[in-house]
């Protein structure tokens, strides 16, 4: 999901037929991995997440608390879900806790991942299309590799009167053009995909937008779905070739 939040809407409201259309109605043990938290506690953080969840049927228990080992709580979860905030942060705090390749074995196993934001970002290869700025040094921008394509979240087109940095087209075309192949799906707010094993659909109203590597652009509609190269296959994620950074 692009965000957790849509236009005035309250926290992840607009995100009520997403997330079931992943869970599917089904009765889950989900766990919240709140490390992207920075400027409040991660019990405040689980304070507005897990109100949401059990509302539409779910439970859900964030995996910060002490009595509770990060990596059993991410073994034994029916699903994994991944919170918004500083991506940096996260992927560092997700390294630091060993949960990184636990979590990228789980999913590919079957295991459901829910992400907005800066858990979207982590669900890519890398983290080099996150919007946020690097407040800490993860020891790899290299993420959880769920999906073979870049996510830019919170996407807005063009730049606000009197603003002469660079465009968010622009810092997108900078990375395709370094980092070439790569395939590039920016998320409008409230945009998300439903992903499978090789291919995509997008949800929200909004759609989302497909990058070429010159920088031009593919408009996806809701509904809509594209397909990618399975990451299922035998080779380990070690195995993925280098990115250019």
């Amino acid at each position: 999901m692009s965000s957790s939040r849509k236009d005035n809407l309250g926290y992840l409201e607009h995100a009520t037929e997403q997330i079931h259309a992943l869970l599917e109605k089904k009765p889950a043990r989900i766990a919240f991995v709140p490390y992207a938290g920075v400027t409040f506690s991660f019990d405040e953080y689980e304070g507005r997440v897990k109100p949401v969840f059990e509302q539409l049927g779910y439970s859900l228990s964030s995996i910060h608390h002490r009595n509770i080992d990060p990596c059993q709580a991410i073994e034994e979860a029916d699903a994994i879900a991944v919170g918004g905030g500083n991506t940096f942060a996260l992927l560092k705090r997700m390294y630091d806790a060993n949960i990184v390749d636990l979590i990228r074995r789980k999913v590919r196993a079957g295991t459901p991942y829910i992400g907005w934001s800066a858990g979207s970002n982590v669900a890519c290869p890398t983290i080099c299309t996150t919007n946020d700025m690097p407040i800490v040094q993860p020891p790899t921008l290299r993420s959880l590799g769920l999906v073979p394509f870049q996510i830019n979240p919170h996407f807005i087109s063009g730049k606000p009167a009197g603003h002469n940095g660079e465009s968010r087209e622009e810092r997108l075309a900078e990375f395709l053009h370094i980092n070439a192949p790569e395939t590039l799906i920016a998320l409008s707010e409230g945009s998300a995909l439903l992903c499978g094993d090789d291919a995509a659909k997008v949800l929200g109203e909004r759609g989302a937008l497909r990058f070429a590597t010159d920088g031009s652009t593919v408009a996806i509609g809701e509904n809509e779905t594209f397909q990618f190269s399975s990451v299922k296959g035998p080779a380990g994620f070690s195995d993925w070739p280098d990115f250019t950074i």
